[in-house]
């Protein structure tokens, strides 16, 4: 990239930060009414956190086709359509709540989920607009923009609880399409590179090579272990506090910290990547996941939930962003689209899963269970960075 392209891709990421912002403060107002609207509307208990495992099921299902999609028409377009989609499941949603339909309201949140799978892209779009030694504070500062998610959705949750009362929830999602729509408005100011038509097929090696890359395996691991706990833990919170007797408000505050944790070390996570190393960042994410647990298992107290969730939220941090740079060094630029997409319908199959069961240990078993079941996937992941970490050291020794 010339000296003279750069402040262009610079000024792309800030514009793609922004509508990270947007996006994120629409889903940490989802996190913190979802599980508790399902709760309201669903016919057992059981089914509380199904609608929101919808939105990761959507996700899934949509994260290859919207990808592939982006890669022929360009990231603005596709990115505008994620929106208009996550509109549309929006309205869907509220008018579900309003008519106390559980079923219509599972099927809104499968489009917020689609909507989700666009601008999941963000932060590979951001890369992809600036040179390699500027890419893992590019990535990093597309995930800072979560920081106004974190004060702006819970709070945005509370304010519009009641906004068509006596129907609570519905007017939260109101809020939600009113982001998006600001959002459709950032996103014309995106100019992102569009790779050469011939390589938007997807060349390159077949993926299954690429696949075989130490580092490509561990990239994965670390980002869809991370994202799977992360989501576990998280969707279970706001109905074990509500069960613990804890208030709305409660919760919401603790979510808010989350969120908080999640993307206010973005501005410097990029910043340790480069000093530090990407494994070692990652080995943290881990032991924080693991801090997470040690606290939920001590006591239910607000502290323990508070401590709890904003190791939850920094430990994710590290784990996704870590992944996700990691990821960017074992492809090329015509092999981008495959690969992204295999890692993310990865990730979200993951979280899918992680969501549906949230509710049913939850429910069944309690919320010992859901955190004793998130112990193994966070050892495996811590593994698997070792494994790497040793593999590098036997090869630089060989080489030497």
């Amino acid at each position: 990239m010339t000296a003279q392209a750069e402040p262009s891709g610079h000024a792309m990421v800030y514009f793609l930060a922004a509508a990270q912002a947007l996006a994120m403060t629409g889903a940490s107002l989802v996190v913190t009414v979802s599980a508790l609207a399902g709760k309201m509307l669903a016919p057992t208990p059981d089914l509380a956190t199904m609608p929101f495992a919808f939105q990761f099921v959507g996700t899934m299902l949509a994260t290859i086709p919207a990808n592939l999609f982006m890669a022929r028409v360009g990231r603005r377009v596709g990115f505008s359509i994620g929106q208009g989609i996550g509109i549309c499941g929006a309205l869907c949603s509220a008018a579900a709540i309003y008519m106390g339909d559980f079923w219509l309201f599972t099927a809104g949140s499968l489009l917020i989920g689609i909507h989700n799978s666009f601008w999941a892209y963000y932060r590979f779009a951001a890369a992809e607009s600036v040179d390699a030694k500027f890419r893992p504070r590019a990535i990093s500062y597309v995930m800072a923009g979560g920081v106004v998610a974190a004060v702006a959705g819970p709070q945005l949750a509370k304010e519009s609880l009641e906004l068509l009362a006596p129907v609570l929830f519905a007017g939260s999602y109101l809020a939600f399409a009113c982001l998006a729509v600001v959002t459709i408005l950032v996103l014309q100011f995106v100019r992102v590179p569009t790779p050469h038509v011939d390589k938007k097929a997807g060349g390159g090696r077949p993926l299954k090579e690429i696949a075989k890359q130490p580092e490509f395996i561990v990239a994965v691991l670390s980002s869809t272990l991370g994202y799977g706990v992360m989501s576990l833990v998280m969707t279970a919170t706001p109905l074990a506090m509500v069960a613990c007797g804890f208030a709305f408000e409660d919760a919401a505050f603790v979510i808010q910290w989350h969120v908080l944790g999640m993307f206010a070390p973005s501005f410097f996570t990029g910043a340790l990547i480069r000093k530090f190393g990407v494994l070692k960042i990652i080995l943290t994410g881990t032991l924080l996941n693991g801090v997470c647990m040690g606290m939920n298992l001590m006591g239910i107290e607000l502290l323990n939930f508070w401590v709890a969730l904003v190791a939850l939220g920094i430990g994710w941090n590290f784990m996704f962003i870590g992944g996700t740079t990691l990821l960017t060094g074992t492809y090329e630029p015509e092999e981008r689209a495959k690969v992204q997409s295999a890692n993310d319908f990865t990730v979200f199959t993951m979280v899918a899963l992680a969501s549906f069961s949230s509710g049913a240990l939850q429910n069944l078993i309690g919320w010992e269970a859901v955190n004793a079941a998130a112990s193994l996937p966070i050892l495996i992941a811590f593994a698997a960075v070792v494994w790497l970490w040793m593999t590098r050291k036997r090869l630089r020794t060989s080489v030497s």
